[in-house]
């Protein structure tokens, strides 16, 4: 099992998360651990330790680690408002389409099933940055912007 802590723990670039594997024994895991260090050497020689130590340093109290779940509830839960607020602007922009996909869906980001031209109109017209399969980013919306992506994502779905 392998887990980032880039997003969770926000250490993008500290190279932070855990791979786990479980073997039958002593001699499968001494070749399994053998084969990982031939391949983890080229990658890079001394890995960061910063976001290993706060990863750490917040699993290792109590009192840090509920107010990092606390923290990360509150940012789930405004997400999983923005998914709602969203859809519900486009369906009152006028938006024939039909966007429950949007709000089934979780995390940080949203599949919009917008076109490659959808998208780089997105970008051109309204300076609204997205991947081209139409992958959006929920995290970047908030109370202030997100009339302005429904309109926007309206008037390139016409």
């Amino acid at each position: 099992v392998a887990q980032s802590f880039s997003k969770n723990f926000g250490l993008y670039g500290e190279r932070c998360g855990t791979l786990s594997i479980m073997t039958a024994d002593i001699d499968q895991k001494e070749k399994v651990l053998s084969q990982l260090k031939c391949m983890i050497r080229p990658m890079y020689s001394t890995p960061p330790i910063h976001g290993a130590s706060i990863v750490k340093t917040i699993l290792s109290n109590s009192d840090l680690t509920n107010q990092h779940q606390r923290e990360c509830k509150m940012m789930a839960n405004r997400i999983i408002l923005m998914r709602k607020i969203l859809v519900e602007m486009l369906n009152e922009t006028g938006s024939t389409l039909d966007w429950t996909h949007i709000s089934r869906q979780c995390g940080m980001f949203a599949f919009s099933g917008m076109s490659r031209q959808m998208c780089e109109r997105l970008t051109a017209e309204f300076a609204i940055f997205l991947t081209l399969d139409g992958r959006i980013s929920l995290a970047g919306l908030n109370n202030d912007n997100v009339e302005y992506v429904a309109k926007a994502i309206h008037e390139v779905t016409k």
